[in-house]
């Protein structure tokens, strides 16, 4: 007689995956919400519908849960620089990486707003990233961008306050929509007016790096 196959071990694979992602959705929510000191995991449980116990499970502590939301928030942000080389347009890098942070803002601001708010209390998860992989991550781009400069495929530029720029005038819109919103003259921006944005800032930093075709 045939033993049947067991499929349990893949069904308890995928519920894994789904409880944990719920469990991230939830925390991010509740961080950019009530910050790091207002969230508990009791919140967050109540907002993934789970048990504080299966949150436990997955993360031993607030302070875990914390990094890894802060870590996907710097994964994804840095995701559309990571390959980038001296032989690389200039035009095409910054268009996909203006564009890749401007959809961020529009989709994910709750993450943006995580990671201000970690970085105006001082940073005390985010200091150890932030002052050496964060540093090499970006001197390593700077590299690049300083390559550029040398091939006169942009003006000269400093590389590290460019990617400073970069990063500031596409998470304004994330940290700040409900300001923009207002001063828009709208209750919320709709995808119309994030193109329309994002095309706007795409020719002021083109321009500003001295690409004008």
């Amino acid at each position: 007689m045939n033993t049947p196959v067991k499929a349990a071990p893949a069904k308890m694979g995928r519920i894994r995956i789904k409880r944990r992602a719920a469990i991230l959705a939830a925390a991010e929510q509740e961080f950019a919400c009530n910050g790091f000191k207002g969230t508990s995991t009791s919140a967050i449980a109540d907002r993934a519908g789970l048990a504080k116990a299966q949150v436990h499970y997955y993360f031993g502590s607030k302070e875990e849960l914390y990094q890894e939301v802060l870590g996907t928030i710097m994964n994804q942000w840095n995701l559309t620089l990571e390959d980038i080389t001296a032989e690389d347009e200039p035009k095409e890098v910054l268009v996909r990486y203006i564009r890749a942070k401007m959809q961020f803002s529009r989709e994910k601001p709750e993450l943006s707003k995580i990671f201000a708010s970690e970085v105006l209390r001082g940073a005390p998860i985010l200091k150890a990233y932030l002052g050496q992989q964060q540093f090499e991550w970006v001197q390593s781009r700077a590299r690049v961008i300083h390559s550029w400069v040398e091939q006169g495929k942009i003006r000269p530029v400093d590389p590290v306050q460019l990617i400073i720029y970069l990063w500031a005038l596409t998470q304004h819109y994330a940290d700040f929509n409900t300001q923009v919103s207002a001063i828009m003259g709208a209750e919320e921006l709709d995808d119309t007016s994030y193109e329309t944005l994002t095309e706007q800032l795409i020719e002021f930093i083109l321009r500003g790096v001295g690409i004008t075709n």
